[in-house]
């Protein structure tokens, strides 16, 4: 199927400068374009975006996500790389996952001391 901008905003959530600048960093390749020299995107481009929307909401830099994308361009003989840089990515989310957790229980301690303070104090 084909979509125009407006419609991968709204499936997407991105802005159509996200879009955009996606496309001039080199993360969206091959974008087609009509008669016109409007943008017609595919649903493979979407599922693209929603990768790269993925790594870059866990923290993902756009260099790295560029090198991703450019190791698939060239080819399958790449895929051992690309499942190594996000299996890499993975762990470190992983490892984020769990300072936050003991972040998370530092704060609750803490509103625990509150609340029992505001109760000593009744």
């Amino acid at each position: 199927m084909a979509y125009f901008i407006k419609n991968v905003v709204f499936a997407t959530g991105l802005t159509e400068h996200t879009i955009r600048y996606y496309e001039k960093c080199g993360l969206l390749v091959n974008i087609s374009r009509n008669k016109n020299g409007v943008r017609v995107f595919t649903d493979d481009d979407i599922f693209w975006i929603e990768i790269i929307k993925c790594l870059k909401n866990t923290g993902m830099k756009i260099e790295d996500i560029k090198s991703i994308v450019d190791l698939s361009l060239e080819g399958d003989h790449t895929c051992e790389e690309r499942k190594n840089i996000l299996l890499q990515h993975r762990k470190n989310i992983l490892e984020q996952i769990e300072d936050l957790y003991k972040n998370l229980n530092k704060l609750d301690l803490k509103i625990a001391w509150y609340d029992d303070k505001e109760n000593s104090c009744k």
